[in-house]
C-alpha cells in the first residue's frame, strides 16, 4: 500500500502533513520532519485500526509513505 503524504507550510509559519487516502490523518509540526513523523505515526494507528475492524486484509502488507514534492 502507498500512502501519499502532502506537507505544506502554513502562514503561521508551522508544517502540517496529510495523507489524504486516510482521512483524518493530518498533523501539525514546528518543523516538516516533525509533521511527517507525526502524521506516519498516526497513519499506522488508523491502519492498524482498520485491519482490527476487517477494512483492510490481514494479510502482511507493505506500507509506503513517499512524501509529495
Amino acid at each position: 500500500m502507498i500512502f501519499y503524504l502532502e506537507v505544506e507550510r502554513e502562514d503561521d509559519g508551522r508544517w502540517i502533513a496529510e495523507i489524504p487516502e486516510l482521512p483524518g490523518v493530518m498533523k501539525y509540526g514546528k518543523t516538516r520532519k516533525d509533521a511527517i513523523a507525526q502524521a506516519k505515526a498516526l497513519a499506522l494507528r488508523v491502519i492498524a485500526d482498520r485491519i482490527e475492524h476487517g477494512e483492510f486484509p490481514v494479510e502482511p502488507i507493505h506500507i509506503e509513505f513517499p512524501v509529495a514534492a
